[in-house]
């Protein structure tokens, strides 16, 4: 499956920015969905992750009550609606996807083979 983000852009903190992530190749309905972010000068984290069926989500510790991952299957994307955003929020966000379930290792980089080419997202205070 090929992924492709978009949607990243230089917003003020408090604002808000709605991402996609886009697939070709194979069928979204597969995957379970995550979103990543790398700030400059640190490690990629976590930010989201969906199941296949969109039922249940799961989200990093500082993104939880801002950020709301969703997806349309039929359309073949996700999206990471970002509200009340901060200066701290600013990095490259990477969409990925993994066929594994196994969702104890939902955060985990190496568990989704397949990553975009990641969006950048700057947020001035």
């Amino acid at each position: 499956v090929q992924l492709q983000a978009f949607g990243g852009g230089s917003v003020q903190a408090g604002d808000s920015l709605r991402l996609s992530c886009a697939a070709s190749g194979r069928t979204l309905s597969s995957y379970v969905m995550g979103w990543f972010r790398q700030a400059p000068g640190k490690e990629r984290e976590f930010v989201a992750a969906i199941s296949w069926s969109g039922d249940s989500t799961y989200y990093g510790d500082s993104m939880k009550g801002r950020f709301t991952i969703s997806r349309n299957n039929a359309r073949n994307t996700v999206f990471l609606q970002m509200n009340s955003l901060k200066s701290e929020d600013t990095a490259v966000y990477y969409c990925a996807a993994r066929t594994s379930h196994n969702f104890l290792t939902i955060g985990r980089l190496g568990e989704y083979p397949y990553w975009g080419q990641g969006t950048l997202v700057t947020v001035s205070s």
